[in-house]
């Protein structure tokens, strides 16, 4: 989806990791490491996302971090089409509309820190029917073409072991 309306693929990596979870900011040998790609390369892309405004940047010593502009007027539609993409937005959909009582969804570790691994970890908070869950993360792999891990738990459990999950990169989608 994402290929038909960009044809950089470098820039399709940088809206995956920056606008999946806009808290996460990066800086250019990070993302140069993670995407496989020379640093002169992203580079461009980076600077020329910044100019447009899509992205900030903050200097931190030697290194410049950069980070989806929350305050960009398009930045929703962008966020919006990198989940539509990814097709997580129809899993937490399809989630909340049919487990019971669902309190929260957080996605976890490596998509709540934009790195599309193809293992999607989701902790869902609420009393929920276990059954149509595991159904639901089946239909789900299938749609998104990824793996998906779920962990559900109680309020009540959620509440015990809340300090062990929030220490984990994580993304509140609900």
């Amino acid at each position: 989806m994402l290929a038909e309306l960009f044809t950089s693929k470098t820039r399709i990596k940088v809206l995956l990791k920056l606008f999946l979870n806009p808290n996460v900011s990066s800086y250019l040998r990070e993302l140069s490491s993670e995407f496989g790609l020379s640093p002169n390369a992203l580079k461009t892309e980076l600077d020329s996302l910044s100019e447009a405004g899509y992205l900030t940047r903050r200097q931190s010593g030697r290194s410049v971090f950069f980070q989806a502009n929350k305050k960009h007027p398009f930045f929703p539609e962008i966020s919006s089409i990198v989940r539509k993409s990814l097709g997580i937005d129809r899993l937490i959909d399809e989630v909340m509309h049919s487990l019971g009582k669902v309190d929260a969804v957080y996605i976890l570790d490596d998509y709540a820190q934009g790195r599309d691994s193809g293992l999607i970890d989701v902790l869902v908070v609420g009393n929920v029917d276990k059954v149509r869950l595991d159904e639901l993360r089946r239909i789900g792999e299938s749609k998104v073409d990824r793996k998906v891990r779920v962990m559900d738990l109680t309020p009540e459990e959620f509440a015990r072991s809340e300090s062990v999950f929030m220490k984990r990169p994580h993304w509140k989608v609900v």
